[in-house]
């Protein structure tokens, strides 16, 4: 007699079906960044230095947008002395907030020339936003009275990239390497041979060693584009 087949027992209708299993959460391949970009003590925003380097910027790093504007004291046209980099946090911090509440979900990204890279740094100590990473563009490390202004830096956790010229005065590369390692936070330096504080390289120099202005800005830029990718994708 053939064995019988035992019958396959049929589900319980009344019990609940298992959840189907969550979607597969990938990361976007890029999320463009939101560059917040500060201008130095002497010029405003609108001067032929930043817009320059808000274009070469924006189109390396493929920036949803750079954001640039004036600190109180350079609006209405009038050349003032900059108060204390400390005096000017709040307001930068309100223009980084507006940008993140525009552009939510992007990462956030600052950048500074001279005073605004100083007070960059401020900024992103703050608690109320969550930054990817900071460029400083001729960090200002010396004072007036000549005294390492590094407090700030070392303060830092966000990973920092400082672009100098070697023939910044008021950024000697042999006091920032010292500073930069006593930093607490990830960080990286570009140097633009030859340039000076706004990494002008002069005719005589380019004319011996063979520097070309432009071709050593866009290395500096892709520098600071690879730093920025490998920041956003440690965050």
């Amino acid at each position: 007699m053939a064995p019988k087949r035992r019958r396959a027992r049929p589900a319980d209708e009344s019990s609940t079906p298992p959840p189907p299993p969550p979607p597969l959460r990938t990361a976007p391949s890029h999320l463009q960044p939101v560059v917040v970009f500060a201008h130095g003590a002497g010029a405003p925003s609108s001067s032929d230095w930043m817009v320059h380097w808000k274009d070469m910027v924006k189109d390396a790093l493929d920036a949803i947008e750079v954001v640039t504007f004036d600190y109180p004291y350079m609006s209405g046209g009038k050349r003032r002395a900059p108060p204390k980099a400390e005096k000017l946090v709040d307001h930068h911090l309100g223009v980084v907030k507006d940008a993140v509440a525009k552009h939510p979900g992007h990462p956030l990204v600052l950048m500074g020339k001279s005073m605004g890279s100083r007070v960059s740094c401020m900024v992103a100590d703050s608690d109320d936003i969550i930054v990817s990473a900071v460029i400083c563009l001729g960090y200002p490390l010396k004072g007036v009275n000549g005294a390492v202004r590094d407090e700030t830096l070392l303060n830092l956790k966000i990973p920092t990239m400082f672009v100098q010229g070697n023939k910044d005065g008021l950024c000697p590369l042999d006091k920032l390497e010292a500073t930069r390692k006593k930093m607490n936070c990830k960080n990286e330096l570009h140097v633009i041979d030859g340039g000076d504080h706004s990494f002008k390289i002069g005719k005589k120099y380019q004319e011996s060693t063979g520097v070309n202005q432009q071709a050593a800005e866009m290395e500096a830029v892709k520098a600071i584009a690879k730093f920025v990718q490998n920041s956003i994708a440690g965050t």
